[in-house]
């Protein structure tokens, strides 16, 4: 299918048994309907391991003692790949950590920052502003066109452009803020700290690690082009796919939100270098905008400001 992606989206080769943060652990897997057809039709081999590893009534991968895929290798491989090859992935699979958004233009695809691998080609490039087309599998094979005229990349590259701009940093934010008449200075510190203590979360070491929150525009210097990217990120992610102004600026909070709580753990615990931002980065996808009820709770607050 054809897809519009950033330009650094090709960059992105799973670097697989050299991850550290495998998307094969603490997931549970679900198979869609195609690949289940398609594992119905083995039988010997490593294919009877794969019917058995199947459980539930939404067909998913069991997973072992210590939350690893059943398939995953003791090197940290998929078994499934080096049997039968990607093909007979789950769509899931096959897309990790790819996302996908239908807009009016067409359907647009990204690379999510949950993944060690994405984070640091995501946080060292500047060619976000740069669209391209491709050629490649995608899950969700057809474009489902929005049932609007709102084209939410007009405002997505007016954020961009003011990203851009030869004004200090905290500066522009301000400028982004003022113009789309959004901040998330809408709740002070302390009420950010309780809804961020109200979440849920993967790893609940992570739960502490936010307290620091602050949505002081003041910014760590040598962190800015690390964040103006990151914000760059959850603007497309989460804006791209807006069907309405309000939509868009309630999208746009979330995504500045994000950014101020990057920005904030960066000056909380000296992360001075790109490996420790890209690991804080991590941290907040996974737990956040991985997490659909804990986006939409954060989501929820600028409906109302």
């Amino acid at each position: 299918m054809k897809l519009s992606v950033p330009a650094y989206y090709k960059s992105f080769k799973c670097i697989a048994d050299r991850c550290r943060h495998s998307c094969c652990v603490g997931w549970e897997i679900d198979i869609d309907s195609v690949t289940m057809k398609k594992y119905r039709t083995l039988s010997d081999g490593y294919g009877k391991n794969i019917l058995e590893s199947i459980e539930g009534d939404e067909p998913h991968f069991r997973l072992c003692e210590d939350e690893r895929c059943t398939h995953l290798d003791e090197r940290g491989l998929c078994r499934i790949i080096s049997c039968f090859g990607d093909e007979y992935l789950c769509h899931i699979c096959r897309a990790h950590p790819r996302f996908y958004n239908d807009t009016v233009r067409g359907k647009e695809a990204g690379l999510g920052l949950s993944c060690e691998e994405a984070a640091r080609i995501i946080l060292s490039r500047d060619d976000y502003d740069k669209m391209i087309g491709i050629d490649e599998f995608c899950p969700q094979d057809e474009w489902e066109c929005p049932d609007t005229d709102f084209d939410a990349a007009v405002h997505r590259e007016r954020i961009y452009s003011i990203l851009s701009a030869d004004a200090p940093y905290p500066k522009r934010l301000s400028y982004i803020c003022d113009e789309f008449k959004v901040s998330p200075a809408a709740l002070p510190g302390e009420e950010w700290c309780e809804v961020l203590s109200s979440l849920e979360y993967l790893n609940e070491e992570h739960r502490r690690l936010f307290f620091c929150y602050s949505s002081d525009l003041e910014t760590p210097e040598k962190a800015e082009d690390y964040l103006r990217r990151a914000l760059s990120y959850f603007v497309y992610r989460h804006c791209s796919g807006a069907g309405s102004e309000e939509k868009f600026r309630i999208s746009l909070g979330f995504s500045l939100f994000c950014e101020r709580l990057l920005s904030s753990m960066v000056r909380e615990y000296k992360a001075d270098t790109f490996e420790k931002i890209c690991e804080l980065a991590r941290v907040i996808s996974e737990e956040i905008e991985y997490s659909e009820d804990n986006t939409e709770s954060i989501k929820d607050i600028f409906y109302f400001v």
